[in-house]
């Protein structure tokens, strides 16, 4: 019988990378690229931008009255998401799959943008794309590792030898 290697150390690597790469991709940002103006890299298709969002996913909230509230309920939704997945890393995390790898995904993307929140109160996007007419909402990083791993627990909890179906009966 072979004795598995425990991946827990790997996954919580991988979201500490995560924030690494999303502090590191907004410091550049807000360094380089003036507030409110961006570069083209792919004309009418692609952009790095400077924006600050105040609000959650796609902007929900930014323009409520009470700012406060919003800023303290999305760092609080925030912390319940890496509790969530940092319980769910320490449970199901022995082994290295897909399910696993998202919930480390999440974790760091969570971690990521909760950090803005606390530090500045709202989370620099920088990452803009134009499909045709469509204009997708500016995201960073963070919001794509979230997206991701988010993707990747819904399409594998479809699988029937998955981890999340085994370990969730």
């Amino acid at each position: 019988m072979s004795r598995l290697r425990d991946a827990r150390p790997l996954l919580l690597v991988l979201a500490v990378l995560v924030v690494i790469a999303d502090r590191l991709s907004k410091l550049w940002v807000a360094h380089h690229i003036r507030l409110n103006s961006g570069r083209v890299i792919i004309p009418k298709i692609f952009r790095i931008t400077h924006v600050m969002n105040t609000g959650a996913a796609f902007s929900l909230f930014a323009d409520a009255s009470h700012q406060r509230w919003v800023r303290l309920g999305l760092i609080a939704f925030s912390i319940a998401a890496v509790v969530l997945m940092l319980v769910l890393i320490f449970r199901m995390g022995r082994q290295l799959d897909l399910t696993t790898v998202a919930f480390a995904l999440v974790l760091g993307g969570a971690l990521g943008n909760l950090y803005d929140r606390i530090v500045t109160g709202e989370v620099l996007d920088f990452l803009e794309v134009h499909i045709g007419h469509y204009h997708y909402p500016d995201f960073n990083l963070a919001d794509s590792s979230i997206v991701i791993g988010g993707i990747l627990i819904f399409l594998t909890s479809f699988r029937a030898g998955s981890s999340l179906n085994k370990r969730t009966r």
